[in-house]
Protein backbone atom coordinates (compact mmCIF):
# COMPACT_ATOMS: atom_id res chain seq x y z
CA UNK A 1 0.00 0.00 0.00
CA UNK A 2 1.42 3.59 -0.32
CA UNK A 3 3.22 5.80 2.12
CA UNK A 4 0.81 8.60 2.38
CA UNK A 5 -0.97 9.69 5.58
CA UNK A 6 -1.50 6.00 7.46
CA UNK A 7 -5.73 5.52 7.80
CA UNK A 8 -7.09 3.37 10.25
CA UNK A 9 -9.47 0.27 8.50
CA UNK A 10 -11.65 -2.64 9.23
CA UNK A 11 -13.45 -5.30 8.13
CA UNK A 12 -16.80 -5.39 8.50
CA UNK A 13 -18.19 -7.84 10.53
CA UNK A 14 -14.89 -8.71 10.85
CA UNK A 15 -12.39 -9.05 14.28
CA UNK A 16 -9.12 -6.50 13.95
CA UNK A 17 -8.74 -3.91 12.04
CA UNK A 18 -6.78 -2.84 8.96
CA UNK A 19 -4.66 -0.07 7.78
CA UNK A 20 -3.78 1.60 4.40
CA UNK A 21 -0.31 0.51 4.02
CA UNK A 22 2.32 3.28 3.75
CA UNK A 23 6.04 3.58 2.09
CA UNK A 24 8.19 3.63 4.98
CA UNK A 25 12.08 3.41 3.66
CA UNK A 26 13.87 4.66 0.67
CA UNK A 27 13.91 3.47 -2.76
CA UNK A 28 16.39 -0.02 -2.54
CA UNK A 29 17.09 -0.84 -6.16
CA UNK A 30 18.60 -3.80 -7.06
CA UNK A 31 19.52 -4.90 -10.60
CA UNK A 32 16.91 -7.01 -12.76
CA UNK A 33 19.27 -9.78 -13.26
CA UNK A 34 20.10 -9.80 -9.48
CA UNK A 35 16.16 -9.74 -8.19
CA UNK A 36 15.33 -12.48 -11.08
CA UNK A 37 18.12 -14.48 -9.44
CA UNK A 38 17.25 -14.27 -5.54
CA UNK A 39 13.08 -14.82 -6.74
CA UNK A 40 14.77 -17.99 -8.33
CA UNK A 41 16.36 -19.05 -5.64
CA UNK A 42 13.78 -18.40 -2.97
CA UNK A 43 11.50 -20.41 -5.46
CA UNK A 44 13.73 -23.54 -5.55
CA UNK A 45 13.88 -23.42 -2.16
CA UNK A 46 10.34 -23.93 -1.22
CA UNK A 47 10.03 -26.49 -4.18
CA UNK A 48 12.52 -28.47 -2.82
CA UNK A 49 11.03 -28.77 0.51
CA UNK A 50 7.75 -29.88 -1.38
CA UNK A 51 9.25 -32.68 -2.61
CA UNK A 52 11.31 -33.69 0.59
CA UNK A 53 8.21 -33.27 2.57
CA UNK A 54 6.26 -35.83 -0.17
CA UNK A 55 8.87 -38.20 -0.35
CA UNK A 56 11.35 -38.55 2.91
CA UNK A 57 14.96 -37.67 3.11
CA UNK A 58 15.02 -39.43 -0.27
CA UNK A 59 12.76 -37.63 -2.50
CA UNK A 60 11.77 -39.69 -5.92
CA UNK A 61 12.41 -38.84 -9.61
CA UNK A 62 8.84 -38.01 -9.80
CA UNK A 63 8.75 -35.77 -6.78
CA UNK A 64 11.91 -33.80 -8.26
CA UNK A 65 10.09 -33.37 -10.90
CA UNK A 66 6.99 -32.13 -9.41
CA UNK A 67 8.86 -29.47 -7.40
CA UNK A 68 10.87 -28.51 -10.69
CA UNK A 69 7.57 -28.34 -12.59
CA UNK A 70 6.48 -26.05 -9.44
CA UNK A 71 9.92 -23.87 -9.78
CA UNK A 72 9.03 -23.73 -12.94
CA UNK A 73 5.71 -21.95 -13.36
CA UNK A 74 6.46 -19.73 -10.13
CA UNK A 75 9.52 -18.36 -12.71
CA UNK A 76 7.04 -18.21 -15.61
CA UNK A 77 4.52 -16.68 -14.31
CA UNK A 78 6.83 -14.04 -12.32
CA UNK A 79 8.68 -13.38 -15.94
CA UNK A 80 5.39 -13.23 -17.28
CA UNK A 81 3.52 -10.05 -14.90
CA UNK A 82 5.94 -8.48 -12.88
CA UNK A 83 7.54 -6.43 -15.87
CA UNK A 84 3.57 -5.12 -16.03
CA UNK A 85 3.58 -3.88 -12.74
CA UNK A 86 5.36 -0.21 -11.60
CA UNK A 87 6.25 2.22 -9.26
CA UNK A 88 4.33 5.01 -8.60
CA UNK A 89 4.93 8.48 -6.54
CA UNK A 90 3.53 11.54 -5.85
CA UNK A 91 4.76 14.50 -3.68
CA UNK A 92 3.82 12.28 -0.47
CA UNK A 93 2.89 8.97 -1.33
CA UNK A 94 4.53 5.97 -2.96
CA UNK A 95 2.80 2.91 -4.06
CA UNK A 96 2.38 0.23 -7.28
CA UNK A 97 0.50 -0.13 -10.36
CA UNK A 98 -0.80 -2.16 -13.19
CA UNK A 99 -0.35 -1.42 -16.59
CA UNK A 100 -4.65 -2.05 -17.85
CA UNK A 101 -3.77 -1.30 -21.40
CA UNK A 102 -1.39 -0.54 -24.88
CA UNK A 103 -2.53 3.31 -24.64
CA UNK A 104 -0.80 4.01 -21.34
CA UNK A 105 -3.56 3.56 -18.75
CA UNK A 106 -2.31 2.52 -15.67
CA UNK A 107 -4.35 1.25 -12.75
CA UNK A 108 -3.97 1.61 -9.14
CA UNK A 109 -5.39 2.53 -5.59
CA UNK A 110 -7.13 5.84 -5.07
CA UNK A 111 -5.47 6.27 -2.03
CA UNK A 112 -2.02 5.70 -4.02
CA UNK A 113 -3.06 8.93 -5.91
CA UNK A 114 -4.51 10.83 -3.01
CA UNK A 115 -5.08 14.66 -4.49
CA UNK A 116 -2.32 14.40 -6.81
CA UNK A 117 -3.59 15.44 -9.99
CA UNK A 118 0.15 14.46 -11.80
CA UNK A 119 2.40 11.66 -10.89
CA UNK A 120 5.75 9.84 -11.85
CA UNK A 121 5.62 6.12 -13.07
CA UNK A 122 9.19 3.97 -12.77
CA UNK A 123 8.97 0.84 -14.84
CA UNK A 124 10.38 -2.41 -13.57
CA UNK A 125 12.72 -3.00 -16.84
CA UNK A 126 15.26 -0.13 -17.57
CA UNK A 127 13.96 1.80 -14.40
CA UNK A 128 12.34 4.68 -16.83
CA UNK A 129 10.77 7.53 -15.08
CA UNK A 130 7.54 8.75 -17.29
CA UNK A 131 4.63 11.39 -16.17
CA UNK A 132 1.44 10.68 -16.24
CA UNK A 133 -2.09 12.80 -15.51
CA UNK A 134 -4.83 11.08 -13.79
CA UNK A 135 -7.62 10.29 -15.55
CA UNK A 136 -10.06 9.92 -12.81
CA UNK A 137 -10.83 8.09 -9.35
CA UNK A 138 -13.62 6.46 -7.40
CA UNK A 139 -13.17 6.52 -3.82
CA UNK A 140 -15.76 4.11 -2.46
CA UNK A 141 -14.02 1.20 -4.51
CA UNK A 142 -10.69 2.58 -3.72
CA UNK A 143 -9.40 3.11 -7.17
CA UNK A 144 -7.67 4.95 -9.87
CA UNK A 145 -6.75 4.77 -13.28
CA UNK A 146 -3.41 7.44 -14.55
CA UNK A 147 -2.36 7.92 -18.10
CA UNK A 148 1.62 7.94 -19.02
CA UNK A 149 2.34 10.98 -21.39
CA UNK A 150 4.49 10.55 -23.90
CA UNK A 151 5.97 7.01 -25.22
CA UNK A 152 4.30 3.59 -24.23
CA UNK A 153 6.82 1.12 -25.46
CA UNK A 154 8.30 0.55 -22.73
CA UNK A 155 5.16 -0.95 -20.75
CA UNK A 156 3.47 -4.27 -21.14
CA UNK A 157 -0.36 -4.80 -19.72
CA UNK A 158 -1.08 -7.33 -17.91
CA UNK A 159 -4.17 -9.98 -18.44
CA UNK A 160 -6.89 -10.22 -16.19
CA UNK A 161 -8.82 -13.23 -14.84
CA UNK A 162 -12.43 -13.38 -14.12
CA UNK A 163 -12.46 -13.16 -9.87
CA UNK A 164 -15.87 -15.12 -9.89
CA UNK A 165 -13.54 -17.99 -10.74
CA UNK A 166 -11.12 -17.61 -8.04
CA UNK A 167 -10.98 -20.18 -5.36
CA UNK A 168 -9.85 -20.43 -2.20
CA UNK A 169 -6.93 -22.29 -2.00
CA UNK A 170 -5.38 -20.96 -5.08
CA UNK A 171 -2.03 -20.27 -5.08
CA UNK A 172 -0.90 -16.63 -5.79
CA UNK A 173 1.88 -14.05 -5.82
CA UNK A 174 1.87 -10.48 -4.58
CA UNK A 175 4.15 -8.08 -6.98
CA UNK A 176 4.74 -4.61 -6.15
CA UNK A 177 6.97 -2.46 -4.36
CA UNK A 178 6.78 -2.70 -0.95
CA UNK A 179 8.95 -0.63 1.56
CA UNK A 180 10.93 0.86 -1.80
CA UNK A 181 12.11 -2.65 -2.63
CA UNK A 182 11.11 -2.61 -6.08
CA UNK A 183 9.92 -5.38 -8.13
CA UNK A 184 8.84 -7.30 -5.33
CA UNK A 185 7.06 -10.68 -5.06
CA UNK A 186 5.36 -13.06 -2.01
CA UNK A 187 3.64 -16.22 -2.22
CA UNK A 188 0.45 -17.17 -0.43
CA UNK A 189 -3.10 -18.77 -0.81
CA UNK A 190 -6.31 -17.44 -1.69
CA UNK A 191 -7.80 -17.68 2.17
CA UNK A 192 -11.52 -16.74 0.88
CA UNK A 193 -13.49 -14.72 -1.10
CA UNK A 194 -16.22 -12.48 -1.14
CA UNK A 195 -15.45 -10.20 2.43
CA UNK A 196 -16.37 -6.89 2.49
CA UNK A 197 -13.60 -4.54 4.06
CA UNK A 198 -13.53 -0.67 4.58
CA UNK A 199 -11.47 1.93 5.26
CA UNK A 200 -12.11 4.26 8.90
CA UNK A 201 -11.13 7.30 9.56
CA UNK A 202 -14.19 9.20 7.15
CA UNK A 203 -13.39 7.56 4.44
CA UNK A 204 -16.08 6.56 1.54
CA UNK A 205 -13.66 3.67 0.67
CA UNK A 206 -15.54 -0.27 1.03
CA UNK A 207 -14.43 -2.71 -0.36
CA UNK A 208 -17.20 -5.57 -1.32
CA UNK A 209 -16.22 -9.25 -2.53
CA UNK A 210 -12.49 -8.73 -1.68
CA UNK A 211 -10.35 -11.02 -2.13
CA UNK A 212 -8.70 -12.20 1.03
CA UNK A 213 -4.78 -14.09 0.98
CA UNK A 214 -2.15 -14.93 2.71
CA UNK A 215 0.75 -13.52 0.22
CA UNK A 216 2.32 -10.82 2.15
CA UNK A 217 1.17 -7.46 1.50
CA UNK A 218 3.63 -4.62 3.25
CA UNK A 219 3.81 -0.78 2.40
CA UNK A 220 4.22 -0.06 -0.94
CA UNK A 221 2.34 -2.90 -2.58
CA UNK A 222 -1.23 -1.07 -2.90
CA UNK A 223 -2.13 -0.84 -6.41
CA UNK A 224 -0.14 -3.97 -7.30
CA UNK A 225 -1.13 -7.34 -8.55
CA UNK A 226 -2.61 -10.08 -6.64
CA UNK A 227 -2.06 -13.10 -9.34
CA UNK A 228 -2.89 -16.48 -10.13
CA UNK A 229 -0.49 -19.26 -11.48
CA UNK A 230 -2.02 -18.68 -15.05
CA UNK A 231 -0.35 -15.48 -15.36
CA UNK A 232 -3.48 -13.58 -14.77
CA UNK A 233 -4.05 -10.67 -12.22
CA UNK A 234 -7.07 -11.70 -10.09
CA UNK A 235 -6.94 -8.59 -8.20
CA UNK A 236 -5.16 -5.64 -6.31
CA UNK A 237 -3.77 -5.91 -3.34
CA UNK A 238 -5.25 -2.63 -0.92
CA UNK A 239 -5.63 -3.65 2.65
CA UNK A 240 -3.69 -5.92 5.49
CA UNK A 241 -4.50 -6.45 8.86
CA UNK A 242 -3.66 -4.88 11.80
CA UNK A 243 -3.85 -6.47 15.35
CA UNK A 244 -6.17 -5.33 17.41
CA UNK A 245 -4.88 -3.41 20.61
CA UNK A 246 -1.50 -4.11 19.66
CA UNK A 247 -0.25 -2.34 16.58
CA UNK A 248 1.37 -4.14 13.84
CA UNK A 249 0.32 -5.97 10.89
CA UNK A 250 -1.02 -9.25 11.42
CA UNK A 251 0.66 -11.75 9.48
CA UNK A 252 -0.78 -13.43 6.34
CA UNK A 253 -4.15 -11.36 6.08
CA UNK A 254 -4.04 -9.15 3.44
CA UNK A 255 -6.91 -8.45 0.78
CA UNK A 256 -7.21 -7.31 -2.52
CA UNK A 257 -10.03 -5.79 -4.46
CA UNK A 258 -11.04 -8.08 -7.53
CA UNK A 259 -10.15 -8.07 -10.46
CA UNK A 260 -13.79 -8.27 -11.93
CA UNK A 261 -14.49 -4.62 -9.99
CA UNK A 262 -11.33 -3.43 -11.62
CA UNK A 263 -11.95 -3.94 -15.15
CA UNK A 264 -16.00 -2.23 -14.70
CA UNK A 265 -14.18 0.51 -12.44
CA UNK A 266 -11.20 0.62 -14.54
CA UNK A 267 -12.68 0.98 -17.82
CA UNK A 268 -15.85 3.61 -16.71
CA UNK A 269 -12.74 5.57 -15.78
CA UNK A 270 -11.13 5.59 -18.75
CA UNK A 271 -13.91 6.40 -20.97
CA UNK A 272 -15.72 9.03 -19.47
CA UNK A 273 -13.16 10.18 -16.97
CA UNK A 274 -15.65 8.95 -13.99
CA UNK A 275 -18.21 5.81 -12.87
CA UNK A 276 -21.22 6.50 -13.94
CA UNK A 277 -22.61 3.26 -12.86
CA UNK A 278 -21.31 0.71 -10.74
CA UNK A 279 -22.70 -2.57 -9.02
CA UNK A 280 -23.02 -0.76 -5.62
CA UNK A 281 -26.57 0.39 -4.31
CA UNK A 282 -27.23 3.53 -3.18
CA UNK A 283 -29.87 5.53 -1.92
CA UNK A 284 -28.94 9.30 -2.79
CA UNK A 285 -28.09 11.42 -0.35
CA UNK A 286 -24.99 13.12 1.26
CA UNK A 287 -25.28 12.98 4.71
CA UNK A 288 -22.63 12.43 8.06
CA UNK A 289 -23.27 10.67 11.28
CA UNK A 290 -25.53 12.03 13.53
CA UNK A 291 -24.71 11.69 17.04
CA UNK A 292 -26.78 12.00 20.78
CA UNK A 293 -25.94 14.23 23.65
CA UNK A 294 -23.39 11.48 24.89
CA UNK A 295 -21.16 11.37 21.11
CA UNK A 296 -22.74 7.49 20.37
CA UNK A 297 -23.97 7.39 16.96
CA UNK A 298 -27.64 7.65 16.58
CA UNK A 299 -28.19 7.42 12.55
CA UNK A 300 -27.44 9.13 9.25
CA UNK A 301 -27.94 12.86 9.32
CA UNK A 302 -28.97 14.04 6.00
CA UNK A 303 -27.58 16.74 4.56
CA UNK A 304 -28.90 16.72 0.88
CA UNK A 305 -31.43 14.21 -0.95
CA UNK A 306 -30.50 13.53 -4.74
CA UNK A 307 -34.03 14.53 -6.81
CA UNK A 308 -35.80 11.08 -7.59
CA UNK A 309 -33.20 8.84 -5.77
CA UNK A 310 -34.37 6.36 -3.48
CA UNK A 311 -34.35 7.97 -0.34
CA UNK A 312 -36.24 11.29 -2.20
CA UNK A 313 -38.95 8.71 -3.17
CA UNK A 314 -39.42 6.89 0.46
CA UNK A 315 -39.94 10.85 1.93
CA UNK A 316 -36.74 11.75 3.03
CA UNK A 317 -35.86 15.32 3.08
CA UNK A 318 -32.48 17.36 4.53
CA UNK A 319 -32.52 17.55 8.00
CA UNK A 320 -33.81 13.90 8.56
CA UNK A 321 -32.11 11.30 10.18
CA UNK A 322 -32.12 7.78 8.47
CA UNK A 323 -32.00 5.54 11.40
CA UNK A 324 -32.88 1.79 9.66
CA UNK A 325 -32.87 0.71 5.98
CA UNK A 326 -35.03 -2.50 5.75
CA UNK A 327 -35.43 -3.69 9.72
CA UNK A 328 -31.40 -3.20 10.03
CA UNK A 329 -30.27 -0.77 12.44
CA UNK A 330 -27.98 2.39 11.64
CA UNK A 331 -25.98 4.43 13.63
CA UNK A 332 -23.68 5.83 11.53
CA UNK A 333 -22.62 6.50 7.85
CA UNK A 334 -20.17 3.19 8.22
CA UNK A 335 -23.34 1.34 9.18
CA UNK A 336 -25.04 2.48 6.20
CA UNK A 337 -22.48 1.60 3.55
CA UNK A 338 -22.57 -1.72 5.29
CA UNK A 339 -26.19 -2.12 4.70
CA UNK A 340 -26.19 -0.78 1.17
CA UNK A 341 -22.67 -2.80 0.06
CA UNK A 342 -24.87 -5.73 0.77
CA UNK A 343 -27.91 -4.97 -1.32
CA UNK A 344 -28.19 -4.60 -5.11
CA UNK A 345 -29.71 -1.86 -7.35
CA UNK A 346 -32.82 -1.94 -8.79
CA UNK A 347 -34.27 -3.78 -5.56
CA UNK A 348 -36.59 -2.13 -3.12
CA UNK A 349 -36.14 -1.35 -0.16
CA UNK A 350 -37.47 0.08 3.20
CA UNK A 351 -36.12 3.67 5.04
CA UNK A 352 -36.61 4.02 8.69
CA UNK A 353 -35.77 7.67 9.55
CA UNK A 354 -37.01 10.57 11.89
CA UNK A 355 -38.12 14.06 11.52
CA UNK A 356 -37.81 17.05 13.22
CA UNK A 357 -37.89 16.72 16.90
CA UNK A 358 -39.65 13.26 17.23
CA UNK A 359 -38.20 10.38 17.60
CA UNK A 360 -40.73 8.18 16.65
CA UNK A 361 -39.19 6.58 13.08
CA UNK A 362 -41.37 7.13 10.06
CA UNK A 363 -41.05 4.71 6.93
CA UNK A 364 -41.26 5.08 3.05
CA UNK A 365 -40.18 2.65 0.24
CA UNK A 366 -37.86 3.54 -2.87
CA UNK A 367 -35.72 1.62 -5.67
CA UNK A 368 -32.28 1.47 -5.03
CA UNK A 369 -29.70 3.20 -7.07
CA UNK A 370 -26.65 2.71 -8.48
CA UNK A 371 -23.08 4.16 -6.78
CA UNK A 372 -21.42 6.55 -8.92
CA UNK A 373 -18.46 9.77 -8.59
CA UNK A 374 -20.73 11.84 -7.57
CA UNK A 375 -23.06 10.17 -4.89
CA UNK A 376 -24.70 7.89 -2.38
Amino acid sequence: MSSSSQSRLRGSRQSGTLAAERQLRPDQRQPWRVRRAAIAAVVLALAGGLAACSSGSSPSSSSSASAAQLQSSYEQVVDHVLPSVVQISTSNSTGSGVVYNSSGDIVTNAHVVGTATAVTVREPVGNKEMSASVVGTFTPDDLAVIRVQGSTSGLKPAAWANSNNVSVGEIVLAMGNPLGLTDSVTQGIVSATGRTVGEGSGSSALITSAIQTSAAINPGNSGGALVNLNDQVIGIPTLAAQLPDQGGAAPGIGFAIPSDTVKDIAGQLIKDGRVTKSDRAAIGISGETSANSSGAGVGVGVISVTSGGTAAQAGVAAGDVIVGINNQKVTSVADLQYVLAQLTPGTKVTIHYTSGSSSTPKTGTGTLGSLTSTGS
